[in-house]
């Protein structure tokens, strides 16, 4: 059979994951270092994994409704007010997902149209413009700047649109760059947006993760609420990527048809990780601390090591992400890690898999023991000692 002509050509034009591709390799190679994977590598807390244990030990694992446990969206409810003071009726406006990967991909299939553009802000993680193309939608590029600390201007945005415009994704604070978004910027893209019938999906995983000041979400400005959907999931500051859970929350009339592809699909979310996401929301705020000041700590030394050895890099504020320059090395991102892992057993994600503004960068995850970080830090300053011009 000739399985090229057989199979959706959509299917085929998808490329798979670049972040995977250096960690194939890696497997097969002894003594190597990753700081690829944008994975805690804290225990999830105790009292998440004794909620999940109780769960098994009553055999409750049976399947819940579509939405989601009404126990647990009333949580998340509870968790948007007190965080972000948003108000989102846990009966038809918060829907529980398969992680926040899901919520991402049924909002693109519930709001797009074939042709509907797509503004991706860039650079971003590397699922946005393959699920777009997949909801045959078009997702367009629309580039930030080192120099404006990665945030999108109300400039760069009027520029963008075009009337196919139907969404801008937004993702603060953000993975690769660690850049976050403040009040007074979202304000400013408020302004270009209202009067429009464009909707904004903000994807806030990393919302618990910011270092100095408040995460903030745009649908917290006045107007906003009505067009965005906001993404959120327990797996970045819960420590809980493998128990596959989010939420999406907006407009009831959005989360209505959201359902619908959800329930052909999924059905609903695990019924295990549901209940002892219940117990994250309500017991594991002093976890969450304590993993974030780890985290940022972290942050403070890869910062200082990289200014020692002359890499600049962009002070990360949110996220668990650094995203140094290489430009001064004259290589280009993929050249970089694929010689970083070859002689120096370091595996870190090259900036181009993030869009094309990345090229010049890496992506380098300080989700990682300190004595993990300075081990591999020792071996980049080594490479770039080596390749000094």
């Amino acid at each position: 059979m000739n399985y090229n002509e057989l199979m959706s050509q959509r299917a085929q034009a998808i490329m798979p994951s670049p972040i995977r591709r250096f960690f194939d390799l890696a497997e097969n190679m002894e003594n190597v270092i990753s700081l690829g994977v944008g994975e805690p590598d804290f225990r999830t807390p105790w009292p998440i994994r004794s909620a999940a244990i109780n769960t098994l030990e009553r055999q409750s694992i049976f399947y819940g409704a579509n939405s989601g446990l009404l126990e647990l969206r009333t949580e998340i409810s509870n968790y948007m007010e007190r965080k972000y003071q948003l108000s989102y009726h846990p009966e038809n406006e918060i829907l529980v997902t398969v992680g926040g990967s899901e919520a991402v991909d049924l909002t693109f299939r519930t709001l797009l149209n074939p042709g509907d553009e797509v503004l991706v802000t860039e650079p971003c993680f590397v699922c946005y413009a393959p699920l777009i193309s997949l909801a045959d939608g078009v997702p367009v590029p629309l580039p930030t700047k080192e120099e404006n600390e990665f945030r999108l201007t109300a400039e760069e945005l009027k520029a963008a649109i075009t009337p196919k415009t139907k969404l801008i994704m937004l993702s603060y604070p953000n993975n690769p760059t660690g850049a976050i978004m403040r009040r007074e910027n979202y304000e400013e893209l408020a302004k270009v947006l209202r009067g429009t019938n464009i909707f904004v999906l903000s994807d806030e995983i990393y919302s618990e993760l910011t270092y100095g000041s408040k995460h903030t979400s745009i649908a917290e400005i006045p107007d906003m609420r009505e067009r965005t959907i906001v993404i959120n999931g327990f797996s970045k500051a819960f420590a809980m990527t493998g128990w596959r859970l989010g939420w999406m929350a907006a407009p009831a009339e959005i989360i209505a048809q959201a359902r619908k592809i959800h329930q052909y699909g999924i059905m609903c979310a695990p019924m295990v990780s549901q209940r002892a996401a219940i117990s994250a929301l309500k017991n594991c705020d002093a976890d969450v601390k304590h993993m974030v000041s780890e985290y940022d700590h972290r942050r403070r030394f890869l910062l200082e090591r990289f200014a020692e050895m002359g890499l600049r890099c962009f002070p990360a504020q949110g996220a668990f992400y650094l995203f140094p320059s290489i430009e001064s090395t004259g290589m280009d991102s993929e050249t970089f890690c694929e010689q970083l892992l070859q002689e120096e057993r370091v595996a870190v994600v090259p900036g181009s898999a993030f869009g094309e503004s990345g090229k010049n960068n890496l992506r380098i995850s300080y989700a990682y023991s300190l004595k993990h970080l300075s081990e591999a830090a020792d071996r980049i300053e080594h490479f770039l000692e080596r390749h000094a011009k």
